[in-house]
């Protein structure tokens, strides 16, 4: 019987370096057929039909929810240029922090539940989002002290003073928003494992219209201001949460919802230690866009910097959505894969996301070179933020570029159950290449906030997509099949003694 330790062990170690001796093989009838005589096209075709059940629902139901936020900013934006940028400040920097570092830990449940799923053991996706839950409300609490003391950070990280008041203002409302995070992201994991991305999605335009009327009519024509900006988002979330619940609760996941259990407090600290790698994983990641805007607002002219790059990131946050979903797509790909034994559609899964993602990426840095001079109107219609947003769009296209590639590498990790490899590489590659080269190229050479984009766009991102491509390539994926296969019965042979 494994022990609690074994477990976390099993959990942590580096994919590469486990000892392959103490995996058993896994039983035929566990095994998914691979196709040998089966034609390539055919091949892909059936692929991309269960990768898009996924990722379609998953990049429409994120771009749905991300939309709430960049509407929220855009009626802000047309308040004044200290509104848009408070109000981008507390979204994309304080908010932004604790969204990475929860995100990320959620991701956990892809791993647990995609493998889980796909060996047929659907009673435990129930028990691992109670988990989930769990570990992220006490997140949370512990994050809330950025939110509370948001405009003395603000302060001390060298931002102007009336955008550090406004946007402490604007963070102490978000405190509902915060709590929201930690009931949604498990559900969404614990829903896309078990393929019903089309709930979240159809959730997701419904929240969406109700949050356009509201903001529209709160805002624009009522002219209640910032704060009901505020109040609405906080509105909108909480409703999508509900309704997911209430989707959950009432016998819509007969199979893998049996009802809150005393299983969920067991095993806490192995689902922690997994938890906090993947929120490692991610977070590394996410706050580098956060800390950008922070350095810009050091600069001169920084309410224009900053509104600028503000617009820029709500786009790229927008298209990165798509990247998002096929992140999640991949994620759950691979885990089924894994976890039915069938190391060899792993690969294949791996393959046709990459290749899909990449033509998607093309298409947008193309459209953004075009219309590079009209992105920014959707926000402001100051001419000097205009013409900023407009001299960033090239990075701006390059940085879509990049990400197309890079987030479903990162989606392969967490389908592997790889997030504590992946983390130490993301600290590398962010923080001892980027934002160094980001401040030497911004300071040094005099070109603001453009060669500080630059610096981490072509340092960084480049070379961590690289080394994550050649662990992909090396990755061994019959002995990846056989690990999910252990890490399954481990946790599984756990819950049933409890």
């Amino acid at each position: 019987m494994p022990s609690s330790r074994d477990v976390g062990t099993e959990e942590a170690k580096v994919p590469l370096l486990e000892d392959s001796a103490s995996i058993e093989p896994i039983k035929e009838e566990q095994r998914r057929e691979w196709k040998e005589d089966e034609a390539l096209s055919t091949r892909v075709w059936n692929e991309s039909k269960n990768l898009w059940q996924i990722v379609g629902p998953g990049i429409f139901s994120r771009v749905s929810t991300y939309s709430m936020f960049v509407i929220s900013q855009a009626f802000a934006g047309h308040l004044g240029d200290l509104e848009l940028a408070a109000m981008s400040i507390a979204s994309n920097v304080i908010l932004g922090f604790d969204i990475g570092l929860m995100l990320g830990m959620a991701s956990a449940l892809e791993t647990l539940c995609g493998q889980a799923f796909g060996a047929k053991k659907y009673y435990m996706l129930g028990v691992y989002m109670q988990r989930s839950w769990i570990v992220l409300i006490l997140c949370a609490v512990v994050l809330l002290p950025i939110l509370i003391l948001a405009t003395p950070i603000l302060k001390l990280l060298g931002q102007p003073s009336d955008v550090a008041e406004l946007s402490g203002q604007v963070a102490l409302y978000f405190i509902p928003l915060h709590f929201c995070f930690a009931v949604q992201f498990p559900i969404q994991r614990f829903l896309q494992s078990q393929v019903k991305n089309r709930v979240i999605a159809w959730t997701a335009l419904l929240v969406l219209v109700v949050h356009v009327f509201l903001s529209w009519l709160f805002v624009y024509k009522l002219k209640y201001g910032l704060l009901a900006t505020i109040l609405i988002l906080n509105f909108s979330w909480w409703l999508l949460v509900v309704t997911l619940l209430v989707y959950i609760f009432c016998g819509g996941c007969p199979l893998t919802w049996t009802g809150f259990s005393m299983e969920a407090f067991s095993g806490l600290w192995d689902f922690l230690k997994l938890s906090a790698a993947s929120g490692v994983m991610l977070c590394l990641e996410n706050w580098y866009y956060r800390i950008l805007i922070v350095m810009t607002g050091n600069l001169e002219n920084a309410k224009i910097e900053v509104d600028a790059l503000s617009i820029c990131m709500s786009i790229n946050g927008w298209e990165m959505m798509i990247p998002l979903g096929f992140f999640a797509g991949t994620g759950v790909r691979v885990a089924n894969e894994l976890g039915a034994g069938n190391g060899r559609g792993a690969k294949f899964a791996v393959i046709v996301s990459v290749t899909t993602s990449i033509i998607i990426g093309l298409f947008f840095w193309l459209l953004i070179m075009i219309f590079h001079n009209e992105l920014a109107l959707i926000f402001s219609t100051s001419k000097p933020v205009l013409k900023e947003v407009s001299k960033l769009a090239i990075l701006l296209a390059f940085t879509v570029l990049l990400n197309s590639v890079q987030p479903i590498l990162s989606g392969v990790a967490v389908g592997s159950g790889w997030q504590s490899y992946v983390a130490y590489i993301n600290l590398g590659c962010y923080y001892l290449i980027r934002l160094p080269l980001g401040y030497f190229m911004g300071w040094s050479f005099h070109t603001g906030v453009k060669g500080i984009w630059a610096g981490m766009i072509f340092g960084g991102t480049a070379v961590q997509t690289v080394i994550l491509a050649i662990i992909t390539m090396r990755c061994e994926w019959e002995k990846e099949a056989e690990k999910a296969n252990v890490r399954v019965r481990k946790w599984s042979t756990r819950m049933q003694e409890h």
